[in-house]
């Protein structure tokens, strides 16, 4: 366990230097709002979609790879009930708009920014491949249940919505390409290895320009946000992980999804919490401060899923 715990918090703290740097652009103003959104635009839209896509055509399609991709999707679908259930029942704030961003930020995890370097880092092809298929269980959720809790009304939820996500658009692309056992030729697959090279950089410096606009000590001095804290980092990734042990899941499998389930809160939680003018602050700080503490958690949880694994 300690082998596997040192080559996770090396990896943990690679992104982590990626992210002292985003965090001296911010304070410099190398990086600012406007150009942080743009770097998020540019990652969701385009690095994304290609990361998975060449993660896909890095593995042959065999019934071991199909079945453990059905697997996948149904442990990503037990990590994400377990977790709506689990923080409905917790977080009973009277205050609504705090309410919402606690729930929607401890059910939401950072599974594309955050997930898919580490998974790459850790397990290669398969495991962005596995991790991919998280993201688009992720999506689906987030763009039906959290997009309508958030809003608190069922008008803001369409299919088209759902459909046109990025996030899915890039996996349904790269499993037609996967079943159908179609390679893309040379001058095609490396544009998008070049772009979804980007999906470990960019989001970092990203992360880290928030980081460094946040307010730790009043973020520190909020109850809710060490509630959601435990609940983000700890008890939902552990449970999570035990569970899918329980029901027999192994592998590369186990360590993909715990991983995902490991993240900090999902910066969707600010877009979300500013667009439906809910509780920003509340929202940036739970954020910042999962994403600067996850550093110390991820590394122990995900080698505890390798020795399991």
């Amino acid at each position: 366990m300690l082998e596997n715990l040192l080559i996770v918090s090396t990896q943990v703290i690679i992104l982590f230097i990626l992210i002292a740097i985003g965090v001296i652009c911010g304070k410099t103003n190398l990086l600012n709002e406007n150009g942080a959104k743009h770097l998020t635009d540019i990652v969701l839209y385009l690095a994304t979609p290609c990361i998975m896509i060449k993660s896909f055509q890095e593995v042959q399609f065999t019934q071991e790879l199909f079945y453990n991709l059905l697997i996948t999707a149904l442990c990503s679908f037990l990590v994400m009930f377990l977790s709506i259930i689990l923080c409905r029942i917790v977080f009973r704030d009277k205050n609504e708009n705090r309410r919402k961003v606690l729930q929607f930020a401890t059910i939401f995890s950072n599974c594309g920014f955050m997930s898919l370097p580490l998974q790459n880092a850790v397990l290669g092809s398969k495991g962005v491949f596995y991790g991919s298929v998280f993201v688009a269980i992720f999506n689906i959720f987030v763009w039906s249940y959290g997009l309508i809790d958030m809003s608190g009304d069922k008008k803001y939820f369409t299919p088209k919505k759902l459909i046109v996500n990025p996030g899915i658009l890039g996996v349904i692309i790269a499993a037609l390409l996967f079943f159908l056992k179609i390679k893309l030729p040379l001058m095609i697959i490396e544009p998008i290895n070049y772009l979804a090279a980007l999906n470990t950089p960019v989001p970092m410096l990203v992360i880290g320009y928030y980081l460094s606009k946040t307010d730790f000590k009043k973020a520190f001095s909020d109850f809710g946000v060490y509630i959601s804290l435990g609940l983000k980092l700890i008890i939902i990734p552990v449970a999570s992980l035990f569970a899918m042990a329980v029901f027999g899941v192994k592998g590369e499998v186990l360590t993909a999804c715990t991983i995902a389930a490991a993240a900090p809160a999902a910066a969707t939680t600010t877009m979300f919490s500013t667009k439906f003018s809910r509780d920003t602050d509340l929202s940036v700080g739970i954020v910042s401060t999962t994403s600067l503490v996850s550093i110390i958690t991820m590394p122990v949880i995900i080698a505890i899923a390798q020795t399991i694994a």
